[in-house]
């Protein structure tokens, strides 16, 4: 079992990533495909005039300010066009690609926050009334009975809340916690950069490899800031939860995924 985490980022080689996944589902792998949206989601939400907002938190981690509006706008873009996207350019390759939400199913579950604490002109604030949340589980039967009749899942945000709300989630963290619930031999997240850069945006400076019992070692976690630092250790809870190993890859090259399989890009193990 392979799970594959896109990034939705400018550059990213969806045709390449959709060609690869269909080549190794061909040679007998099993694989889920889990995508985001998050610059398709900008761009539109631009054009709608309801421009993104983002929250700084008190450690630092920036969030996306999710009110009912910026939901549907979120929903429109992942579920709709970025999914379908995928979905079609699998089917092009031959392969029978299921495109589900997190609320599908209840793929995604997880605790909706009531209230969100950020950071402004210095001081700590609390936003209320935002769709935000964690997946906190993952309905693996449907996904397995899914896998054992020929189809390919492709999983994307929002995840739904144990109450039925639509909630905008962390689409590494989703990915995770499928690999992780399934005890994957692989994780994969790809995105527009070819790993863990020790000097961003230097590509000569990737770090070929994490150990996961030095996460903590001062010489990682300089370099792992922002989203970065929480994917590195997203990949190391996946990896002490049984995922065999968690590659950080380049999605904007041919054969991404095979690369990334390869040893190219930053491997967490």
């Amino acid at each position: 079992m392979i799970v594959v985490k896109v990034g939705g980022s400018e550059g990213i080689n969806y045709e390449a990533v959709a060609k690869d996944a269909a080549a190794l589902w061909k040679q007998g792998h099993r694989l889920i495909l889990v995508h985001g949206g998050s610059s398709e989601t900008n761009k539109v939400a631009e054009a709608l005039g309801h421009p993104p907002q983002f929250l700084t938190h008190p450690g630092g981690m920036t969030s996306r300010l999710t009110d009912r509006r910026t939901l549907e706008i979120f929903e429109m873009v992942y579920c709709g066009l970025v999914n379908k996207r995928v979905v079609e350019l699998l089917q092009r390759e031959g392969v029978n690609a299921v495109g589900l939400s997190g609320l599908d199913g209840r793929v995604f579950e997880g605790r909706r926050k009531d209230a969100v604490k950020y950071v402004e002109n210095g001081k700590i604030k609390i936003h209320r009334g935002d769709f935000t949340g964690s997946v906190e589980r993952v309905n693996t039967a449907l996904l397995t009975l899914l896998l054992e009749a020929g189809y390919m899942p492709v999983l994307t945000p929002p995840a739904v809340s144990y109450e039925g709300d639509a909630i905008n989630t962390d689409g590494d963290t989703a990915a995770s916690m499928v690999a992780t619930s399934l005890k994957a031999e692989a994780l994969l997240l790809l995105s527009n950069v070819p790993g863990l850069l020790a000097n961003f945006p230097d590509e000569s400076s990737l770090i070929r490899e994490i150990p996961a019992a030095r996460v903590n070692d001062p010489a990682y976690m300089a370099v792992a800031q922002g989203r970065m630092k929480k994917k590195v250790l997203g990949a190391v809870e996946a990896v002490q939860g049984g995922v065999g190993r968690v590659i950080f890859g380049d999605a904007r090259l041919e054969q991404p995924i095979q690369r990334a399989l390869a040893g190219a890009g930053t491997v967490v193990h």
